[in-house]
């Protein structure tokens, strides 16, 4: 018997504000809104997804807190989410494209992938890559 697949996971981010931040993820890095709510006049929580990408954001009032601002004096991981890209190159020019800061640009980095960083509207990280086999 086959095992049951899982076919994504999601990153769930505490945020400011939703509506600005999926409006982030929609205008710049081209996501598409699939939920948001309770309701539309009241929106604290939402998910955006591109291809099997996904990322839930909840408002509770309380700021954000990036892995890349907490210093536990041991190391830190910088990354809020990591999304795995066949070909980070040509994300890259989309992204650039669509006047995307990047936080760190395309390179091949010290873990050996190929891939780029972002910082979002809320200071999350994300990375943009893969495995580096060239």
């Amino acid at each position: 018997m086959p095992a049951p697949t899982i076919n994504c996971i999601a990153p769930c981010f505490i945020v400011r504000n939703v509506p600005a931040a999926m409006a982030f993820y929609r205008d710049f890095l081209g996501f598409e809104i699939t939920y948001q709510g309770p309701s539309e006049d009241d929106i604290f929580f939402g998910i955006v997804e591109r291809g099997a990408a996904m990322i839930m954001m909840k408002a509770v009032g309380v700021e954000p807190v990036p892995n890349h601002t907490r210093d536990v004096q041991q190391g830190i991981m910088r990354w809020d989410a990591y999304m795995y890209v066949p070909d980070p190159d040509a994300l890259a020019a989309e992204f650039a494209s669509r006047n995307v800061t990047f936080f760190l640009p395309l390179m091949n980095n010290d873990d050996n992938l190929r891939g780029f960083e972002v910082k979002d509207a809320d200071g999350y990280l994300l990375y943009f890559g893969r495995p580096n086999t060239l």
